[in-house]
């Protein structure tokens, strides 16, 4: 073993006990969390917003469940008890109990939904197919890490199981997105059955009416709407049958399935839609806390959706036959317009809340590798997280008249809605469960329980629900399969580039025989080369100059890396570190942002880089390059300095030399760049501070050139003949057709300089 492969294995076994010193019980942290933050008169402001933002999904179910359950008519009405039993305690245990009172807990910094999960998960384990982890990455403001005494030798087991195993790796990443593609299949579903459903009423009072002339009256009242139906159940429970309340003894579900058996079973399939829009609660939680969906959820939405089914189940006990259209029917006359408004409204909200959804997790979905580039605007100074794709808005309106015109009910549309509904919930269950065993360490008394009522409850409506395949469970099995391939190709890909550059990665040796093969000169200006790299020089700096032998007076490599948390604060935003030697004006710099942040245009981005390079260079001038160089080999020799087989050789992934071979390097002195700047490195003495940071600002103003690799992906030749389809036709057509890089960062054509190369995976 040389001696740098000894430093190298001292410096991993040091991260890995320093990091194993990261790990926090999140009970105990996010209790700190939120008992420091918001004030009880902020949190009953968010409650208040709540109501009209995560709840219109959830709150509009009372227009269509009953009908989607007895979709063949109520052939005995004490079935109603059975299903109103149903309908209550699936609210309780499955959007109360599990996500209000528990889920919510297991938020990122705030942030949730299922890409939430998956990121929190990825802090306390490397389960990232992309091995970009760096231990100084802990010390980010936001990460959220905590060291705790004495680490549950359980945790410990399951960080190793994680990491260690790459089927549980791609399991995670891969429930991770199909639970993403089920989102996004809401988001084609909810404005169809919701809508469709409010509209439905003008067939009482106006039913020579087509559907599609029908307008929309935007009055946005989720809370107007909660009293309506809540007011409007307590009528019918007085008018018609206060015996209803005898529900809540849940013997009647017992009674209700040896009364109907596999018809009972089957009915499932529409009694889930009670609680569809759940997920939003947890997926909207960045801009609320969890109070205030508490208090929200138990205090408004509930009592008054409790009190929606109860009134229409005393109003089917007398009216049986008018089950198909029992939410109208059961409203009072002179009631009906007002609430007709309401509900068309409430729909509306409920869609936009879903379609607003699916933007965000593409959004993020898309920073972190995972979905083609897209154009991304966002809607918002206040709020990051709103955004606005307009590609990704055109589908899903296309999809939904789709939809609508094809399947034309809500029944077949509460069928595939339910799979939708359904699939997510078993997969925040099962990342939950992950959760527990990894950072929360909770007893595995209390995560078999919870496993044994919700894993099993949720099974058993998702078997319901995929009973009707051929009754419209297809389509968001089918849209799902579509959006995991897409992101599953594009994913792959992008980890194999990233293990390719990896294992070509140019060290210091591989740049001093670069500079004196090709008698590197320096052009004026600053170049930005971006990579993907988040340590050492891409392969596509010496393809660039084996093309040209310039580069600029001030070179950057920059890496945009998105870290598994939702936001980075601007002090956290740039990391930098020399090339070669401090003199070279050579730097590599790692942006770093959640996957919830805004990258800002090619300017401010290019302003705010420079201006921190001037700090970094102000303030660690004085350190020495041994010292700088043993740091920064420190803090970067993790889990992706490792050694690799290729075909040819062993290929050792290194961030820099061993302290002793820093004086061997070609240290160019550029003093005589005040004079000019361009011509052939030399080496004089090195500037002062302040002359460094002006020169660095004189070449700023000399322009910026962006530089970008535009790399071809080729399967290898001895490739299989699924990777050559794979990569060579899917993810070329995907490439293609989407955005291509400078559109992704903002930069204008005129600064941007193309590189191309080809890589052989």
């Amino acid at each position: 073993m040389t001696p740098y492969m000894q430093m190298q294995k001292e410096y991993q076994a040091h991260n890995t006990m320093a990091l194993s010193w990261l790990n926090i019980n999140i009970l105990y942290y996010t209790y700190i969390h939120y008992m420091k933050q918001d004030s009880w008169a902020r949190t009953l402001h968010l409650a208040f917003q709540c109501i009209g933002v995560i709840y219109g999904d959830i709150g509009t179910s009372p227009l269509y469940v009953y009908a989607s359950t007895f979709t063949s008519g109520i052939s005995n009405v004490d079935d109603l008890y059975g299903v109103l039993s149903l309908i209550i305690y699936s609210i309780i245990l499955l959007p109360m109990i599990k996500y209000v009172f528990i889920v919510l807990y297991a938020n990122d910094n705030g942030d949730g939904g299922t890409f939430a999960l998956y990121s929190l998960i990825s802090r306390y384990a490397k389960v990232s197919l992309i091995p970009n982890h760096q231990a100084d990455d802990a010390i980010v403001s936001n990460y959220g890490l905590e060291t705790v005494s004495a680490p549950m030798k359980r945790a410990q087991w399951m960080k190793k199981v994680l990491e260690n195993s790459k089927v549980a790796k791609v399991t995670i990443f891969v429930l991770t997105i199909l639970g993403t593609s089920m989102v996004i299949s809401d988001g084609v579903l909810t404005p169809a059955i919701s809508v469709l459903s409010a509209v439905s009423g003008l067939q009482e009072k106006a039913p020579q009416l087509n559907q599609n002339k029908v307008g929309y009256s935007f009055a946005p009242i989720i809370l107007l709407w909660f009293l309506l139906i809540g007011g409007i159940g307590i009528y019918n429970l007085i008018k018609y049958d206060i015996g209803v309340l005898r529900a809540f003894y849940p013997k009647y579900i017992v009674d209700y399935f040896k009364r109907n058996g596999k018809d009972g079973w089957i009915s499932l399939g529409g009694i889930l839609l009670c609680f569809t829009g759940t997920e939003a609660m947890f997926a909207d939680l960045g801009h609320f806390n969890i109070r205030s969906v508490q208090l929200s959820f138990s205090f408004i939405l509930f009592p008054s959706v409790s009190l929606a089914y109860i009134g229409q189940a005393a109003f089917l006990r007398k009216h049986p036959e008018q089950v198909l259209d029992t939410f109208y029917r059961s409203i009072p006359g002179p009631m009906f317009w007002p609430t007709f408004i309401v509900a068309v409204s409430a729909a509306i909200i409920a869609s936009q809340a879903m379609i607003s959804g699916a933007f965000a997790i593409i959004s993020q979905s898309q920073s972190l590798g995972c979905f083609p580039r897209v154009k991304v605007l966002h809607t918002s100074k206040l709020y990051e997280g709103q955004v606005y794709i307009p590609e990704v808005n055109f589908v899903l309106g296309l999809l939904c008249v789709i939809v609508t015109i094809a399947f034309r009910t809500t029944t077949n549309i509460g069928n595939a809605y339910g799979i939708c509904v359904t699939s997510v919930m078993v997969i925040t269950t099962i990342l939950l469960v992950v959760v527990m065993l990894l950072i929360w360490r909770v007893s595995i008394w209390l995560i078999i329980p919870f496993c044994l009522v919700f894993a099993s409850i949720e099974l058993v409506y998702l078997s319901s629900v995929l009973y009707k395949f051929k009754e419209g469970g297809w389509l968001p099995i089918v849209s799902a399969t579509i959006l995991l391939t897409i992101m599953g190709i594009w994913h792959y890909v992008h980890v194999k580039k990233y293990w390719y550059e990896l294992e070509h990665i140019v060290t210091n040796e591989d740049m001093r025989e670069l500079v004196r093969a090709h008698d590197l000169k320096r052009t004026s200006g600053v170049g930005f080369l971006y990579s993907e790299l988040v340590q050492g020089v891409p392969p596509i700096f010496p393809h660039l100059i084996q093309k040209i032998p310039f580069v600029h007076s001030v070179l950057v490599f920059v890496s945009i890396k998105h870290l598994p948390i939702p936001h980075v604060e601007l002090s956290d935003r740039f990391q930098f570190r020399k090339v070669e030697s401090r003199t070279s004006r050579m730097f590599r710099c790692v942006a770093r942002y959640g996957y919830s942040d805004t990258m800002k245009d090619a300017k401010e981005f290019s302003s705010s880089l420079v201006e921190c390079l001037q700090s970094y260079i102000e303030e660690g001038h004085f350190i020495t390059n041994t010292q700088e160089t043993e740091a920064e080999t420190a803090s970067i020799v993790d889990s992706n300095t490792r050694t690799r087989k290729t075909s040819s050789s062993t290929v050792y992934i290194e961030e820099a030399l061993r302290p002793s071979e820093t004086t061997d390097l070609i240290q160019p002195r550029i003093s005589s760049y005040s004079a000019h700047s361009s011509g052939r490195i030399n080496e004089d003495q090195p500037l002062s501070i302040v002359e460094e940071k002006q020169f660095i600002q004189r070449e700023l103003q000399k322009g910026v050139v962006y530089i970008l690799g535009e790399t071809e992906i080729r399967a290898g030749p001895n490739s299989s003949f699924l990777k050559k389809i794979v990569v060579n036709y899917m993810y070329s057509f995907l490439r293609k057709n989407f955005r291509q890089g400078e559109k992704a960062f903002a930069i204008p054509r005129q600064q941007v300089l193309k590189v191309g190369m080809v890589y052989e995976i």
